[in-house]
This record gives structure tokens, sequence and C-alpha cells, in this order.
């Protein structure tokens, strides 16, 4: 038999709990996304919490309501914090396939990517669904689960110490990260795209009767799609490459709110 004390104390802590994973899953990759139903992600939020608050039993102690609800927006703060850092990562994606597209001459066909809610390139959109789901099939969401409920541990309720210099730092680390995969994901487009502006050059000098303009851009649509296709085998390492940001960027924002930056 499996007897449950209730209590209006336990109840308050349970609120903070769910307050915290709820502002999480909400911005979350994977879970946050607009195709999740969002009775899902209140029952994921609900039931998450219940396991959490029956793990770490606890409770918080506070002067009147005023004070209840300024530790009600700081767990807010803390799992928007968490989640949003994460999904930023997923965002190198779409940088990436807006800079092939630049080299490609496809820059300006935009498409509306429903997952994210906004315009993005050709290449963004097929780079954004291969990696997504590699990064699913990875089983990075199980390690998402387990870091949001591991800072009730390094963050209990209400213990949360901001340090705003270092969560400065770490996200001037993310958008230097940022540029660094984008243009490595970039990189085979890229080479592709510059010898062949190279050699339009020299067939624009050798034979100026030619329209190299209009003869380029069918050529260089032509070659970066066929690079695409001859590097999909290297589409895993970006994954990795991105998976591993997530969780780099995960450690860094929660280290960032437990006194040890």
């Amino acid at each position: 038999m499996i007897n449950y004390t209730f209590s209006l104390l336990t109840f308050e802590y349970y609120l903070l709990i769910l307050v915290r994973i709820a502002s999480f899953v909400a911005v979350a990759p994977f879970f946050g996304l607009s195709s999740v139903p969002t009775r899902v992600k209140i029952g994921f939020s609900a039931v998450l919490a219940i396991l959490v608050a029956q793990a770490m039993p606890g409770n918080v102690t506070y002067d009147g309501m005023i004070e209840y609800g300024i530790i009600v927006g700081k767990e807010a703060l803390t799992g928007l914090l968490i989640g949003m850092v994460a999904n930023c990562c997923t965002y190198i994606i779409g940088f990436a396939g807006q800079l092939m597209d630049m080299q490609i001459g496809l820059s300006m066909a935009q498409e509306f990517n429903p997952l994210t809610r906004t315009e993005e390139s050709v290449t963004g959109n097929l780079y954004y669904y291969s990696i997504m789901l590699l990064l699913l099939i990875s089983d990075l969401y199980h390690y998402i689960i387990k870091a949001i409920a591991d800072t009730f541990i390094l963050i209990p309720v209400n213990s949360q110490i901001f340090q705003w210099s270092y969560l400065v730092n770490g996200m001037v680390r993310f958008v230097t990260d940022m540029l660094s995969i984008g243009f490595r994901i970039t990189l085979p487009v890229f080479a592709c795209c510059m010898i062949m502006n190279c050699i339009l050059g020299i067939m624009a000098k050798v034979a100026p009767q030619m329209n190299m303009f209009s003869v380029g851009i069918q050529l260089k649509i032509f070659a970066g799609y066929a690079v695409l296709i001859v590097t999909v085998f290297m589409l895993p390492r970006a994954a990795a490459l991105i998976g591993n940001e997530i969780k780099t960027m995960l450690r860094v924002i929660v280290k960032g709110m437990y006194g040890a930056g």
C-alpha cells in the first residue's frame, strides 16, 4: 500500500516545481514545438513535477503572497532561461541554411516553417528537419529531461543566485560557437561556390560574348545541391556538433545560477 501525505506546504512546493518545469517545457527543443498539443505539454509538466517532488521533497518559507509571487517569478525565469538557451542552439541549423542558400543563389526563396513559426530558406528547412530527426534518434530529449530534473539538486527551489555577468559571457560564447558551427556546416557548399565563381570569372575574361551571369545562376544551383547530396553523410556529424552545443550551454546557464560561476 502506498501512502501519500498532503498538506498546503507540499502543494505550494509542488506548484513552484511545476512552474519551473512548465516554463522549461514551453520553450525547450522538441517539447516546445508548436506541433506539440498544449494538453500534452501541461500533462507532461504536471507528471514530471510530481516525480521530481516525490524524489526531492522539501518546502519553501515565505512571508506573504508578494514574496511567494516573487519566488514564482524566479522559478519561471529559471525554467525559461534553461529552455531558451537549449532552443537557441537549434537556430544554428537555420543560420547554416541561410549561408548555404546565399552562396547557391536561393536566399530570396523563403518558406514558412510551422515548427518554429518563422520564415526560413529552403536548405535551412531541409537541414532543420533532418538534423532534428537525428537529434531525436540520438535520445537527446532524454538528456534534456534529466537536465531539468537535476537542476533541482544544484538549484533548489528559491535558491537561485543569478550571476548576470557570467550568464552574459555564456551568451557571448554561444554566439561565437554559433558562427563557428554554422560556417563549418556551410563550408563544403561555400568552397564549391567559391571555385565556381573563380571559374566563371576566368571564362568571362576568355569569352566576354557569353553572358556568365545567366549561366552562373543555373550552374551554382546545380553545383550547390550536388554538393549537398554528396555530403549527406556529414549530417550526423553536424547533429553531433549541435547536440554537444546544447549540452554545453545547459551546463553554462545552470552554472551561472547556482553560485559556482
